[in-house]
């Protein structure tokens, strides 16, 4: 390890989209020193990795009492994961539903992948504590975004590497609507008004169209999920008054 074993300290797997954003938030609130790692999978929707930069930087600026805990960020090449088969998500496929019920956006053994090189990360930067977007509530319907997924692997990782690593899922349990709410409670519009301009979660990569809850197609399963989490969210908000 570079540095003293700290449970004071946090390791959030960041994309660039809505979910790992408000992760980053989540942690930044809870921890004292948090570092960052995104993932470079060749993935279809590569600006993710362009957002995430800019979503940092604005992070820094507008929050001055998280800035002090946003320490490094890594960004790692698992490129391997789109030369073993195609998916949606790694090659210019239509997004379709397979013969065994999973979309095709669904990357085997992605979030295998992702944090299994989050905690060896950790392990070597003196970090107890990973942190995923990963729910198993209100999405795409991935094997490996349920809670029992995530119990195995990190019981695996620990008997692996011989340590003591949390992998932590804020959001495993509630909705896209929740997690809006999340948001606001934790950095109120300012962090709302960041996730919707700087984040990005559409499958095909579009920053082109620009809708109430963000940039995207609004027809693929990101944005559709996205947009009726914000819709409902929109919607409570609206109807919440200020305290007098």
């Amino acid at each position: 390890m570079d540095g003293e074993f700290s449970k004071d300290k946090a390791l959030v797997l960041f994309s660039g989209g809505q979910d790992s954003a408000v992760c980053l938030a989540w942690a930044l609130d809870r921890f004292d020193h948090v570092e960052t790692v995104g993932f470079d999978y060749r993935q279809r929707h590569r600006v993710e990795l362009i957002c995430r930069q800019t979503f940092l930087l604005r992070m820094g600026v507008r929050f001055a009492n998280w800035s002090p805990k946003l320490k490094a960020d890594h960004v790692l090449d698992l490129g391997i994961m789109s030369e073993i088969g195609s998916t949606a998500m790694t090659h210019d496929l239509d997004i379709k539903m397979e013969d065994n019920g999973l979309p095709n956006t669904f990357v085997p053994g992605r979030n295998l992948m992702f944090l299994t090189a989050a905690a060896a990360l950790a392990y070597r930067r003196g970090i107890a504590n990973v942190v995923g977007g990963m729910c198993e509530t209100d999405y795409s319907g991935y094997p490996d975004c349920r809670l029992d997924t995530i119990k195995a692997l990190e019981t695996a990782v620990n008997l692996g590497m011989a340590t003591d690593i949390e992998l932590l899922t804020p959001l495993m349990h509630i909705d896209k609507q929740a997690t809006w709410e999340m948001a606001q409670e934790l950095g109120g519009d300012r962090l709302v008004d960041l996730l919707i301009e700087e984040t990005h979660t559409c499958y095909v990569g579009d920053r082109e169209n620009r809708h109430a809850w963000g940039y995207g197609c609004g027809t693929c399963p990101a944005c559709e999920l996205r947009a009726a989490g914000y819709e409902g969210f929109a919607a409570m908000r609206e109807t919440v008054q200020p305290a007098l």
